[in-house]
């Protein structure tokens, strides 16, 4: 099974902090974010990983090689200057992916989510990592129900954690999808995950499980040095408040 970690986004929110070093290589606990999620997935029997790239792409290729120290194989997508958005990154790196099932991880996220919970291929096209609703994102993103089907619709609704596993056939007829959406017409084309989703939830063909544990988006320089202390802290730290 292979892997695709995301990593091509410019951080602006984390500035100045990326304006030299691409998000997923600021440190959290003694490691880059990136390096959690290679550790992760290495002990997983994962041993292809694909890193998509854009912004600072040299640093990331200099920090982590061809991943032989983690004993995995790390291909990189290139996409250019401008990120892709989640979807068009997923379209550009499928055929680095090939035709089974892969995992996706957020180049940005930290949790003590349990990638060994995931399933090895989705009942549909996509199983999804929920968590409970941080303060910055209270509305969240979809709901959960009791039979694990995942809606974009309803209540209680849980935000997406930016972990899952996904068949490239969710990919199949994204153009009519995406329909006119800014970017879709773009060489290579730059567009959004979130629509492909919201289609698939729509004829069932999404499911996913609730983390109560530790998670956090690190979205701003605050979060990343709270996440910070609490992990040098040591694992009996009490986990972040949501």
């Amino acid at each position: 099974m292979k892997a695709l970690i995301l990593a091509a986004g410019k951080g602006e929110r984390m500035r100045p902090l990326t304006a030299h070093t691409p998000k997923p290589l600021l440190e959290v606990g003694g490691k880059p974010l990136i390096v959690w999620h290679l550790e992760r997935l290495a002990a997983l029997g994962v041993r292809e990983v694909v890193v998509n790239t854009a912004w600072l792409a040299p640093r990331l290729v200099e920090a982590l090689g061809d991943g032989a120290r983690w004993s995995l194989r790390i291909a990189w997508a290139h996409e250019g200057a401008e990120p892709l958005e989640t979807g068009g990154a997923f379209l550009h790196a499928r055929p680095l992916l090939g035709d089974g099932p892969f995992i996706a991880v957020n180049g940005d996220i930290w949790s003590d989510f349990d990638f060994a919970r995931l399933p090895r291929a989705p009942r549909g096209d996509a199983h999804l990592v929920l968590v409970d609703n941080p303060a910055h994102h209270p509305d969240g993103d979809f709901a959960l129900a009791a039979d694990g089907r995942v809606d974009a619709a309803g209540a209680p609704r849980l935000t997406f954690a930016g972990i899952g596993v996904y068949r490239p056939q969710l990919l199949e007829g994204w153009r009519g999808t995406i329909g006119a959406e800014p970017g879709a017409g773009l060489d290579p084309p730059r567009f959004r995950l979130a629509p492909l989703l919201r289609a698939a939830m729509r004829a069932g063909r999404v499911d996913g499980v609730h983390h109560r544990g530790r998670w956090t988006d690190v979205g701003t320089p605050e979060r990343l040095h709270e996440l910070d202390a609490r992990l040098r802290a040591g694992p009996a730290a009490p986990a972040l408040t949501p």
